[in-house]
């Protein structure tokens, strides 16, 4: 009998404006997010919904765009807040700029946004990065973090890994004193 209640699948609500408000609500009290993820969790609730319990879709992302709206003008949601954030937060663990941009736009952030959020990270922009890039090469312990010898051919593969992490040339060669 316990067998065959494992193997149904779990049939979700019904996409009801209230079950959606509550599930933004308990969403937010979670994650910090942009306006943009937070419609693409609740139109995941919405079209999942739909295929299950046959409602329209369109209904549905009506009442999101609602919500989303109202979310925007209670201050609920920022995407400037939340991209200063985010961006600090990976800046800090060694994030290159490209990285962190990239990062954001999968998020739905803005462009303005973006470009705010990174003019906030430092000074200049050529100190935060190569901040960003020395923070890196500790956590892998590239460089002068090594604990190791290091050889020509490992040098490169580092050099190589920072390359892939964003972190332009120069900043690199600066960071790994090669």
């Amino acid at each position: 009998m316990a067998e065959k209640n494992r193997n149904k699948k779990k049939v979700p609500r019904k996409a009801t404006p209230r079950h959606l408000e509550n599930a933004a609500l308990h969403y937010l009290s979670r994650f910090a997010t942009s306006a943009e993820n937070l419609k693409r969790v609740l139109m995941r609730k919405v079209a999942r919904s739909a295929y299950y319990h046959d409602t329209d879709a369109e209904e549905g992302g009506a009442v999101v765009e609602d919500l989303i709206r109202r979310f925007l003008d209670s201050s609920l949601l920022d995407d400037g807040v939340f991209a200063k954030a985010r961006a600090a937060s990976l800046h800090q663990r060694g994030n290159s700029g490209r990285q962190i941009r990239a990062k954001l736009q999968q998020k739905g952030v803005g462009n303005m946004d973006i470009d705010e959020a990174l003019e906030a990270l430092g000074e200049t922009k050529d100190v935060a990065e190569l901040e960003a890039a020395r923070t890196y090469a500790r956590r892998r312990r590239f460089g002068p973090f090594a604990t190791k010898k290091l050889t020509p051919e490992t040098q490169e593969k580092q050099l190589a890994a920072m390359a892939r992490a964003g972190f332009s040339y120069g900043v690199a060669k600066q960071v790994l004193e090669i």
